[in-house]
């Protein structure tokens, strides 16, 4: 798993508003990078620009690996059962097989109950199981922790760790800690315009 992931000069505006400039990043495989900030300060958008889903407002990204990403839009189907919506997922990922990640993150007796029947954080380990289903290189984590409970980050942060182990590359943007071993960090407020 060859990952990289730079970004030069980038720039995020909203509306009428600069909300960081001059950032530039270069990770490589194994590098995890917790990107922190208050509320408002662009770590979502960041995400986004990183995941190429929005443009920055300048500077450029070079990418190289596929890209997994958790944000706050779990894209879980409500209204079917857990097992059903992961199912779906995996057959957009080539067949991929749902039963190790529900095992791995404690929720396989939850594959029979409709996903707008979970808590927050049965919903958010779903989210998580859909991002094990195939291997992606590049891992970007917006706020991933939101819902979980002690037990649940600490094998979400093992996750993390592991992945970055075997080579992969993981940004976590959170105002939160995460308990990542020897993350580098960036103060996102620190690029503020």
């Amino acid at each position: 798993m060859q990952a990289r992931l730079s970004a030069t000069d980038l720039a995020c505006r909203k509306g009428d508003r600069l909300l960081f400039r001059q950032l530039d990043l270069d990770l490589g495989p194994g590098d995890m990078l917790h990107v922190r900030g208050p509320n408002g300060v662009g770590k979502t958008s960041l995400m986004r620009i990183l995941a190429g889903l929005a443009r920055p407002f300048a500077g450029s990204i070079d990418r190289s690996g596929e890209v997994g990403m958790i944000d706050g839009r779990h894209a879980l189907d409500p209204d079917r059962k857990l097992g059903d919506a992961l199912r779906f997922w995996a057959r957009l990922d080539d067949g991929a097989v749902i039963g190790e990640p529900l095992r791995r993150l404690g929720i396989e007796a939850l594959g029979d109950i409709p996903v707008g029947y979970l808590s927050t954080g049965q919903k958010q380990r779903g989210v998580i199981a859909r991002l094990l289903l195939r291997p992606r290189p590049i891992w970007l984590l917006d706020e991933p922790l939101n819902g979980l409970d002690h037990h649940a980050q600490t094998v979400f942060e093992a996750l993390i760790d592991q992945h970055c182990r075997a080579g992969g590359i993981a940004i976590a943007a959170s105002h939160q800690p995460i308990a990542l071993p020897a993350p580098l960090t960036v103060a996102l407020a620190d690029f503020a315009a």
